[in-house]
């Protein structure tokens, strides 16, 4: 019986083609997470040299996300009609570009505008990028490679941290940001490196290509490349154009609200605090140097966590570890609210990193997983849309309840609500996708074998 090509793919021994696979992405990740990063501490620097209000700082942290947003949506269903390649590339060149751009800012105005053209290129290379990586995955380990390629994110908080503790004091917050521009010039190696994903070329008809991509992986892996598809094969492969509004009829309907849910309680939780914490830190009585400090040490906390959900998402499955890292988060920004010493501060502030980072592993490697080929960038984009419009809203939440009494309990105990919230939602709405093979139905009954 003749195997089909998401099989082939699927069935295929984890080797050193995907390695350098994760790599080329992880590099564009990192820098993703690097620019976020580095904004959060250019943060306290432009509050004093521009004499910024809470409100307005806020509206730079949204304004990128409003731009990310706009990004992931656009990217999604571009990515399901003309390819994963072309807009992984095009949204790595702009971000880079757009991080540059940011160091030449002259005023408040002139970086919100950059800070929109970053948060376009930003938003829309994320989903992209772990649909191809999650379609080139072998099965058995594809929760373990996306909460990898998330786990360079953490990579990217420490180089901002480390690059804004050694150039922004010295060299001023520009220079921050023109080392951000790199992905400007990585964006050539991507676009020779990178191959297009074989499970959308077979949706598009191209079945040669999708034969010749497979083998090479097979080759590159020492594996005897498998038969050529048949046309019954490339018939029943090829999918009409999938649309927005399918995402809400359907099988698809429970999975898109589930999804929606998860995604804008995450990026609330996270983008509100860490987007805010030096400032918190500092309005809590720290000096800027030790929020720093703080922050540091919690960034390197984030790497455990994510090696921890690779470790578990492929064993124990997605719903529960995701649910559990969530729970425990929760618990975590609870007690860090209400730490006092220097100690308590930096414990409940690892922990509640570990487990927030380790969540967005998870859920990076859960959401494409739940839609088909033909809708998967589109509805990883979306998610992640909805995801944006709560990152949105978190800094300007924060910003607002910053002025009141007890405010730093006050907001770890909002971040505490939400993260129980979402947690349920996945226990609730979610369905298991481990070992789900990607080229299966959106019922998505069949599992590898």
């Amino acid at each position: 019986m003749q195997v089909s090509i998401a099989d082939r793919l699927g069935n295929l021994p984890l080797g050193g083609w995907h390695w350098r696979l994760l790599a080329l992405i992880g590099v564009g990740w990192a820098f993703d997470a690097m620019d976020t990063g580095i904004v959060s501490f250019v943060l306290p620097k432009l509050m004093t040299l521009w004499q910024l209000t809470p409100p307005q700082m806020g509206m730079i942290g949204s304004v990128g996300l409003v731009g990310m947003a706009v990004g992931a949506a656009f990217s999604g269903m571009v990515a399901d009609a003309i390819g994963r390649k072309k807009v992984l590339a095009a949204t790595l060149l702009i971000y880079g570009l757009g991080t540059g751009a940011c160091g030449l800012a002259w005023n408040y105005e002139s970086l919100l505008v950059f800070r929109f053209i970053v948060g376009f290129g930003l938003g829309g290379q994320m989903p992209v990028a772990v649909t191809l990586v999650s379609e080139y995955s072998p099965t058995k380990y594809r929760g373990r490679m996306i909460v990898l390629l998330e786990s360079t994110w953490a990579i990217g908080w420490l180089a901002a941290a480390c690059i804004s503790w050694m150039v922004i004091p010295t060299y001023g917050w520009e220079i921050a940001f023109y080392i951000g521009a790199f992905p400007a010039i990585w964006v050539f190696y991507v676009w020779n490196k990178v191959p297009e994903s074989v499970l959308y070329l077979m949706k598009k008809g191209r079945i040669q290509e999708a034969h010749e991509a497979v083998c090479q992986v097979e080759r590159a892996l020492g594996v005897p490349c498998g038969e050529m598809p048949t046309a019954a094969d490339a018939a029943q492969s090829t999918k009409p154009a999938f649309t927005l509004a399918m995402l809400f009829t359907g099988p698809y309907l429970k999975k898109t609200i589930c999804l929606w849910i998860l995604w804008f309680g995450v990026m609330f939780s996270y983008y509100g605090i860490f987007l805010w914490l030096p400032t918190l830190l500092v309005k809590a009585g720290h000096t800027m140097v030790k929020s720093f400090e703080f922050v540091l040490w919690m960034t390197v906390a984030q790497l455990p966590g994510y090696f921890t959900a690779a470790a578990l998402v492929d064993k124990v499955g997605r719903k529960p570890t995701l649910a559990a890292f969530l729970i425990l988060c929760a618990g975590s920004a609870y007690m860090f609210g209400n730490s006092t010493s220097y100690n308590e501060i930096l414990l409940w502030g690892c922990l509640m990193s570990f487990f927030n980072l380790g969540a967005w592993g998870l859920m990076y490697t859960y959401t494409p997983e739940m839609y088909p080929t033909e809708a998967r960038a589109t509805g990883t984009g979306w998610a992640g849309a909805c995801g944006r419009v709560g990152g949105m809203a978190a800094p300007l939440v924060v910003g607002a309840l910053l002025t009141g009494a007890n405010a730093f309990s006050l907001i770890f105990a909002l971040f505490t609500g939400v993260l129980i919230v979402i947690a349920l939602n996945v226990l609730i709405l979610g369905e298991e996708t481990m070992n789900k093979s990607l080229g299966d139905s959106a019922q998505g009954t069949t599992t590898a074998k």
